[in-house]
């Protein structure tokens, strides 16, 4: 496995990890409280600079795991990227057109700021689903 996959399962991880445990953590509050008394904005603020930290400490540890391998990319570990973060674009698109949709219909900023939150936390897992698959199964 490649340094850059290697990083691209991390990154992958840990997109996935962070937003989910904010998502559940909010949504429970849903149930009992209505979504405009709800005070989203902290914890999604702290997801987003936990999920930042988190990346920097692994980047940083698998760069000291493997050292020789840091930083080595190829031409295919290039194109691999491109093509992964073009299929996460796509996903940020179709996430922040929901959200216009959603602000055109006033629904209320609790449910535009969490669909932008879920479009910008969709993008990097698919983007890494896509370079993973890539990976062992080529372009």
């Amino acid at each position: 496995m490649s340094f850059q996959e290697k990083r691209i399962w991390i990154y992958g991880f840990l997109s996935a990890v962070v937003p989910g445990v904010y998502f559940v953590s909010v949504f429970e509050w849903v149930r009992n409280t209505p979504v405009g008394e709800i005070g989203y904005q902290i914890p999604m603020l702290s997801a987003i600079a936990i999920a930042i930290v988190l990346s920097v400490v692994a980047r940083i540890v698998v760069s000291i795991q493997w050292p020789t391998d840091a930083g080595r990319k190829d031409d295919r570990d290039a194109q691999i990227n491109r093509f992964g973060n073009v299929i996460g674009y796509y996903a940020t698109g179709a996430g922040v057109a929901l959200a216009l949709a959603l602000t055109m219909e006033n629904v209320e900023r609790f449910w535009i700021a969490n669909v932008i939150y879920l479009a910008f936390s969709i993008s990097p897992v698919v983007a890494s689903i896509v370079k993973i698959v890539a990976y062992h199964r080529g372009l």
